[in-house]
């Protein structure tokens, strides 16, 4: 009677040790392409030409094939990629949390955000720029004064204009990018001012070609970095192997040229992995 109990205790603790297996079996991993493994990886989802996704589901972005090509140098497929929405104001939280692997969404590198996460790269050097209409003759930030101004709500890129070099700028807030460049088109703002990849992403649209031109102020400095959760060193050096190699074969290049170039973007050079540009 003893013998069977304790066989039967022992079949009940098989059972269960082998359902927590299967169960873990679904987890992600850092194996790579063997077992059916994923990787979880936050970009924006939308951002024409560097995270968006599309009314099919899929997604196309600068930052995107960045992702996708660094996934792969880690061993994963894109059909293990699992992508993930991370909106600017939760992407340190959602890298602590261990929601996504990395963040490749517009990410600027600075001294307070270093504090939470660690950045692979820089793998893209922006600048805060304007958008104007083509035959527009905004050429200068001067040429701002009485005009009318378009940012996002909270942001500080028209601020920043108004206070350097337009101080008689005419700012128009709306709640996204999308409504902003909707206003341009129809001339309820006279330009609009953010990244001047993301205007480039926006400009390059289908409906949008040869519509609007950068005006090429160059007004900050974006250094755009691959977000790790802190302490993840192994990551970070895997990351920037694969982004080095990106430059190198030439993926980097047609990957702007693919996701920038109907809006005549004139992109700086690929940055040095670590070199910071103030």
């Amino acid at each position: 009677m003893k013998l069977r109990k304790v066989t039967a205790a022992s079949a009940t603790a098989l059972a269960l040790a082998l359902a927590v297996t299967a169960c873990g079996g679904d987890k992600d991993s850092d194996s790579g392409s063997g077992g059916g493994s994923k990787i979880k990886i936050g970009i924006k989802y939308d951002q024409p030409g560097l995270g968006l996704k599309q009314p099919d589901g899929s997604f196309s972005g600068f930052d995107v094939d960045v992702a996708t090509y660094v996934a792969k140098e880690l061993g994963y497929q894109p059909d293990q990629i699992e992508w993930v929405e991370t909106k600017s104001a939760d992407r340190e939280n959602a890298l602590a949390r261990g929601d996504v692997k990395f963040i490749t969404a517009t990410y600027s590198i600075t001294d307070e955000r270093k504090q939470k996460v660690d950045f692979a790269g820089p793998y893209l050097l922006a600048h805060q720029d304007l958008l104007v209409k083509t035959g527009s003759d905004i050429s200068q930030g001067t040429d701002l004064n009485g005009k009318k101004l378009c940012s996002v709500t909270g942001s500080t890129s028209a601020q920043n204009v108004q206070k350097t070099i337009a101080p008689k700028a005419n700012l128009r807030e709306y709640s996204g990018y999308s409504e902003c460049i909707a206003g341009l088109q129809s001339g309820a703002v006279d330009a609009v001012t953010t990244d001047d990849s993301i205007l480039a992403g926006f400009a390059a649209q289908d409906k949008y070609k040869g519509q609007f031109k950068l005006a090429g102020l160059k007004l900050s400095n974006e250094n755009y970095g691959i977000g790790v959760k802190k302490g993840d060193t192994a990551t970070e050096d895997k990351i920037n192997k694969a982004l080095e190699k990106m430059v190198s074969d030439g993926s980097w290049q047609k990957a702007v040229d693919a996701n920038f170039g109907p809006a005549n973007y004139k992109n700086e050079p690929a940055p040095k992995i670590g070199q910071i540009v103030q």
